[in-house]
């Protein structure tokens, strides 16, 4: 069987998207070689990672046939332009090493980010390495950015924008390109939030990983689009189920900024967790699973249904408990219960 690797979809470790769902044989209709190959390295804050994002526009309208990869702390905020959304973490740094890239942009100061540009292998390299320990800018486009890191007076003084010297580093005009969020859900269709995990306390009230798969893709089917919610605790779980069911999910941030996401939600499906709480006083339509607790304490006020599993021991208040009877809840009596709330509503 003759593969072809420099397919944008080939996975090398498994079947492309399209051998999946039609059974196609490179070199399929969908081919689409690559011909160069740009890694970003942009991590920071979260704002800081979206204010990059212009500079995709003008890469992608140099080099269109371009596989982008980029390395950040924040994946989750990466629009569709680019092909490998990578965190910037021990395992992902290993595959980098590995590969070859004919461009490679580094607009981190961050030590670590300029020791990994000093370490893989590209043609050609623009941004900031290092240099006896410390930050150093590659090139001159990156001159001036350097230095208004290190002169305040400079700085003050600087009469361009952030995406303007993100350009100038690249080597690029800047003509008012605008940032790219991509909004991931389809706001014409009712948005369920799933907060998938839960305090470290009660570690048997959470439902298994495939489960919250396998109902967010039943959900999808349905014409639903699904959201997931958490804090840092649930991050890596949350980011694993959101690749898996090709669900939204937008990371953990501020209070502030959960109850804001849960209340674009028109249904939270959640264990015992606080996303429960915050969903009553937002009046969100609610599923709620439970299995520890007496369930006459939560007063949802009408506005959800409470899944149990089928145990004369419901209730107990373990700890742990070998039976792991929350997951003897269906997905099917979830997708049900979903559909009930959501047709009273309609």
């Amino acid at each position: 069987m003759k593969v072809s690797r420099e397919c944008r979809y080939f996975e090398g470790d498994k079947p492309c998207i399209f051998h999946k769902q039609e059974g196609a044989i490179c070199r399929c209709r969908y081919y689409q070689p690559i011909n160069y190959r740009i890694l970003i390295i942009k991590s920071g804050r979260i704002g800081d990672v979206i204010r990059t994002t212009p500079i995709l526009r003008k890469l992608k309208q140099e080099h269109p046939n371009a596989c982008i990869t980029w390395m950040t702390d924040f994946p989750e905020v990466l629009p569709d332009l680019v092909d490998n959304p990578l965190e910037f973490k021990a395992k992902n740094i290993l595959i980098l090493q590995a590969g070859q890239f004919d461009l490679l942009l580094n607009f981190d100061k961050e030590l670590e980010s300029c020791a990994l540009t000093k370490m893989i292998k590209a043609d050609k390299k623009k941004g900031f390495t290092i240099i006896d320990g410390k930050c150093a800018p590659i090139d001159g486009d990156s001159i001036f950015k350097f230095q208004t890191g290190i002169d305040d007076g400079l700085n003050k003084r600087c009469k361009k924008s952030y995406p303007e010297q993100v350009f100038d580093m690249a080597g690029y005009q800047f003509n008012k390109e605008r940032y790219i969020l991509d909004c991931r859900f389809d706001k014409h269709k009712k948005l369920i939030g799933f907060n998938a995990g839960a305090g470290e306390r009660w570690p048997n009230r959470l439902w298994s990983e495939d489960k919250w798969i396998g109902l967010a893709k039943r959900l999808k089917a349905a014409g639903y689009e699904v959201m997931l919610l958490g804090g840092e605790s649930e991050h890596n779980k949350n980011l694993r189920i959101a690749q898996i069911a090709e669900v939204v999910y937008f990371g953990h941030h501020s209070l502030k900024t959960f109850i804001a996401l849960v209340n674009l939600c028109d249904l939270i499906v959640t264990g015992v967790t606080m996303t429960l709480h915050i969903a009553i006083a937002l009046e969100k339509k609610i599923v709620l699973l439970n299995n520890i607790f007496n369930k006459a304490e939560f007063e949802l006020y009408g506005l959800g249904k409470i899944l149990e599993p089928k145990v004369t021991c419901v209730g107990c208040y373990r700890l742990n408990c070998e039976r792991n009877c929350i997951e003897m809840i269906r997905i099917e009596d979830v997708l049900e219960a979903v559909r009930k709330l959501m047709k009273n509503e309609d």
